[in-house]
């Protein structure tokens, strides 16, 4: 037995409250190791005659992975506390007690040796808003998406897509662009779009914030933008704000200030400056984002600082119904500025959606005391080095996400904010080599996923482009250029994620086959009864493929809508790159 790989702490994701009633517990083995777990469980003060009453129930494997085992166990406390620990036995029927205080042979009766969940709080459980979980998001960067008012143009727009981007092009597009396209996305299924920075700014992808209380002139004027949020609210169309509070742009007044006055500006300890008189070249004196000098970064831990950013926060909500804030380089703000702003967030609007851009484990975040979500990009990276780059093998990509999904709580999960790429990324399309045989396949696995997914404006019609800002393009609006096909593909996946329960989110997923010679995986999700059964192809030759799980049953394939049996021996057959989706019956 492998006790060095026997995992649990009395802490999330190990431990937590689910909802009001259900407690989630999971333990990590090392894999392959344990033939099963059991959770030993009881009320701290249930005791008769000075013995602990415990219960006993079993762990279901959830998942493995490289080197790990997954177990987990809900249940209902009656009063809403536990004394818990696992009894778990190994391939050679060896048995181990784990407690808190360590290893035993024997079920104890000493009641501190166990874990402790003290109690099931309210306002503890993570809770981010329902809405979310059948959110399918459109990020839209504002410049690139279509210029429907030419009088609001910045001096030197040029015709629109005449050129690939510089990082200095502008081409026009603006919030009267996007109100005369919200048919063309109600069309395609959307029900939430992510718009990056529409404050005033000097540049064109206005992450260098001059006023935060002020629309960019190049999009419109407030009552333009009031109209796009009421459009897309009658459309049943939620809209997410880029907030950039890490740092702000060169013009941004109180750095302006400083730059003129120094240390006798009111406005010093907004920014973290390292001794005076403040440089910008030939490198700065200053904290930035990355070390860029025109973006000098706020002193959050600042009181002035904060209240005007939790005043930005409070007033986009109040004066405009936003839905939500993605919240820009959010990992290098302090966490108690995020407290703060999810209370002030959450009183004007209890529902608003709060998703920070972190790149890496983001749990410290997600304890549901500051985020809802972060942009998931671990599931990004696993996608595209599988799907797209043929980087890593069936099992290194299956071991990847099967850790992904127990890295987190599974309330967490299920607003995960699932993207392929970004403004910040080269193109889906374009990391696929151009192949759209991959990109259906890859859009399959994102829209049968756990989690919430997102498309980046033109994706959805085959616009490529690299690194930025070649990214950045303009959408392409000339119906003959666009890739129809690909609009009725992605059309239907949509479709299917609202249609079909077990396909969508809030369903369990689970690995069924991965074969890396074939390059085949197969995986089941399933929501209460129903259940689908997926079988992905990532190979540029046509396979067929035993699958046991199908032997025998009677199932709807949902891409075609035929209805069929399988044998006491299904096999299923995939086209390069093909895909297939099973309801059964």
């Amino acid at each position: 037995m492998l006790m060095e790989g026997i995992k649990h702490r009395a802490i999330q994701p190990y431990v937590y409250g689910k909802n009001e009633n259900e407690i989630q517990i999971m333990l990590e083995t090392s894999r392959d190791d344990m033939k099963t777990v059991e959770l030993i469980f009881g009320d701290p003060y249930d005791f008769v005659e000075d013995k602990w009453q415990y219960h006993t129930l079993p762990l279901l494997k959830t998942g493995k992975s490289k080197i790990k085992d997954y177990w987990k166990l809900t249940l209902t406390p009656k009063h809403r506390r536990l004394r818990y620990g696992f009894r778990c036995i190994d391939q050679h029927n060896q048995v181990v007690i784990v407690t808190e205080k360590g290893y035993h042979t024997e079920i104890t009766n000493n009641i501190q040796s166990y874990f402790c969940f003290p109690y099931l709080h309210k306002k503890d459980i993570f809770q981010a808003p329902e809405w979310v979980k059948e959110t399918v998001w459109y990020q839209i960067f504002p410049e690139r998406f279509a210029n429907g008012d030419a009088s609001t143009n910045p001096e030197h727009t040029l015709p629109w897509g005449s050129i690939t981007p510089k990082q200095d092009s502008y081409f026009g597009g603006d919030f009267q662009g996007i109100i005369n396209h919200l048919d063309y996305l109600q069309k395609l299924g959307i029900t939430g779009i992510y718009l990056c920075p529409i404050f005033k700014a000097a540049s064109n992808h206005k992450y260098d914030t001059i006023d935060y209380m002020e629309i960019d002139p190049q999009f419109g004027d407030k009552s333009t933008f009031r109209e796009l949020v009421k459009q897309c609210h009658q459309r049943g169309i939620r809209v997410m704000l880029d907030a950039v509070f890490n740092h702000s742009g060169y013009y941004f007044e109180p750095f302006q200030d400083v730059l003129k006055n120094g240390e006798a500006s009111p406005y010093k300890e907004w920014f973290h400056i390292w001794d005076f008189p403040v440089q910008t070249k030939p490198s700065p004196n200053y904290d930035c984002f990355g070390f860029v000098s025109n973006m000098p970064k706020l002193n959050t831990e600042n009181p002035e600082v904060k209240n005007y950013l939790l005043e930005v926060a409070r007033y986009w909500i109040e004066a405009f119904d936003i839905d939500g804030w993605r919240l820009d380089v959010a990992n290098e703000v302090d966490h108690n500025f995020w407290r703060d702003f999810r209370s002030v967030v959450k009183s004007v609007k209890p529902d608003a959606y709060i998703l920070g851009e972190v790149w890496h484990d983001a749990l410290p975040w997600l304890e549901g005391d500051q985020f809802d979500a972060v942009m998931n990009y671990p599931f990004t990276t696993s996608v595209i080095d599988f799907f797209a780059k043929d980087k890593i093998t069936t099992t290194q990509f299956a071991n990847q996400i099967t850790d992904l999904l127990h890295m987190y709580p599974e309330p967490v999960s299920e607003v995960a904010f699932n993207l392929l790429d970004s403004h910040d990324t080269a193109r889906i399309l374009t990391l696929a080599n151009e192949d759209e045989e991959r990109m259906r396949l890859i859009y399959v696995f994102l829209f049968s996923f756990i989690g919430t997914p997102c498309i980046y404006y033109g994706d959805e019609i085959g616009l490529s482009g690299g690194e930025e800002p070649d990214c950045r393009k303009c959408m392409e609006w000339d119906e003959t250029k666009q890739d129809q096909q690909l609009f009725q593909f992605i059309q239907q996946l949509i479709t299917m994620r609202k249609e079909i329960a077990a396909f969508g989110n809030l369903s369990t997923f689970r690995f069924l086959q991965i074969n890396d010679q074939e390059k085949v995986i197969a995986y089941e999700k399933q929501k209460k009864q129903e259940k689908v059964i997926i079988v992905l192809n990532n190979d540029s030759k046509a396979k067929t493929i035993a699958v046991a799980a199908l032997n025998g049953k009677r199932v709807k394939e949902c891409f075609s809508g035929n209805e069929m049996t399988f044998g006491a021996n299904a096999t299923v057959k995939l086209a390069p790159f093909g895909f297939t989706c099973f309801q059964l019956h």
